[in-house]
């Protein structure tokens, strides 16, 4: 028996830009004169890529183009990718809130989806009226609301507004009480996109353990859209990159995270060197001239089992007591400190100065790293710069060494004894 509750099979949507409508009478009796002669739309064969950063030359894009996949009940799927990939336009796709211009969408089970603040809520009526509007739109029976009522409420946190029209709340009680309806009705897909952002942490967290529930304890389906990489990593199994429109990657959540970084920071900044001929950093006291990754055993890459060599290149302007230069490296998927590493100096004075780290072979992991740089004097901070340059390690080893990727930021190599228990002296 099939699995699959959700398959896109060539979906497409394209949009006019500019006012709102067809465009010209010439252009609607183009389009029913095709019609009639059982053709395809005219206007589908022009159009552009949607790249919100470039100016085109027709009215017409594709906000999504040609995707194509797959999701299986119980499957915790992130969408991810840049703004403007068209991650909003498939999930509105998948929620039947609007049709794609080509291609056909099959979905098996009810779905709870939470698009935008408000989603589904008629602004006039309460929050309990509301909630039973959305149990009834999804096709649930009275008592069967009734039966999750009071854990939605519970939920939400809304207790002493519940009979309060829901045009008078706001944006995050909003979110709370529509996350805790689309969350807690029997649905068997779970559609959320960004929404959750409104929220304040504490909620966000507890959304999201809401969702892990929803997914692997109760085996339902969830696609969540965020730009906030730990929680899709933490949330989903399987991720879905878009860009431009098209699907560039479908495959486990860490390698849709590595490919989505790769795409959307990468490309705008040199992984490999940073110079103060493209960017100035710095200020009347301390400027920041060049930062270089030196490979020792290859320029187009950064391999494990090799040592690497952080040159900071830098300025003083004035003498200056206690000075430190911190520098920390981070996950670049989930912004997460892996180890610091500070240089301290009684007493500093103005010129030209170069510090270098050196990070041992068979210590980083094969992931994507970023580096901040702190320039302090006496626990205050001259110069702050975040993500100045980014690093990305492979792992190349094959044969007996080579046992596929491992888990964590770091894999330094430490001794590590195996033997008969009396052969080993502790």
């Amino acid at each position: 028996m099939s699995r699959v509750v959700i398959k896109a099979e060539n979906i497409s949507k394209q949009y006019r830009l500019g006012l709102v409508g067809t465009g010209t009478i010439r252009d609607d009796l183009k389009r029913w004169w095709h019609n009639i002669q059982g053709k395809e739309d005219p206007f589908l064969k022009i159009g552009e890529a949607n790249d919100r950063s470039s100016r085109g030359k027709s009215d017409y894009v594709w906000s999504l183009q040609d995707v194509n996949f797959e999701i299986n009940q119980g499957d915790s799927v992130g969408i991810i990718g840049r703004n403007g990939a068209g991650k909003s336009t498939l999930l509105k796709i998948l929620s039947q809130v609007t049709q794609p211009t080509t291609g056909k969408i099959y979905t098996k089970g009810r779905i709870a989806s939470l698009l935008e603040v408000g989603t589904g809520f008629h602004p006039e009526m309460t929050g309990r009226e509301n909630i039973y509007l959305n149990g009834a739109i999804l096709g649930m029976r009275k008592h069967e609301i009734t039966r999750k009522f009071d854990e939605i409420v519970a939920f939400s946190g809304v207790e002493r507004y519940i009979d309060t029209p829901v045009k008078r709340y706001s944006s995050g009680m909003y979110v709370r009480l529509a996350f805790a309806v689309a969350a807690h009705l029997e649905s068997e897909i779970l559609i959320v996109d960004e929404v959750l952002a409104v929220g304040d942490a504490e909620f966000q967290k507890k959304c999201l353990g809401k969702m892990n529930d929803v997914s692997k304890g109760e085996g339902r389906t969830v696609l969540f859209v965020s730009h906030n990489m730990g929680a899709v990593k933490n949330l989903c199994s399987r991720g879905i990159v878009l860009e431009h429109g098209k699907v560039v990657f479908d495959g486990g959540v860490e390698d849709s995270l590595n490919k989505y970084i790769s795409i959307d920071q990468l490309d705008d900044v040199n992984p490999k060197s940073f110079d103060k001929n493209s960017t100035t950093f710095g200020n009347a006291v301390v400027r920041l001239n060049a930062v270089e990754i030196i490979s020792t055993l290859n320029e187009v890459y950064y391999t494990i089992n090799e040592e690497l060599i952080v040159k900071i290149d830098f300025s003083v302007f004035k003498n200056i007591d206690n000075f430190n230069l911190a520098i920390n490296f981070k996950s670049l998927v989930d912004d997460a400190i892996i180890f610091s590493q500070i240089t301290s100096v009684k007493f500093t004075e103005k010129g030209e100065y170069v510090s270098k780290l050196v990070l041992p072979a068979n210590f980083l992991n094969s992931k994507l790293y970023s580096i901040d740089l702190h320039f302090v004097s006496n626990s205050t901070s001259l110069l702050t710069i975040t993500n100045i340059i980014n690093l990305d390690v492979a792992d190349f080893r094959e044969g007996i060494n080579y046992y596929g990727e491992w888990a964590g930021y770091v894999r330094p190599s430490l001794q590590f004894d195996f033997g008969n228990k009396n052969s080993i002296i502790y």
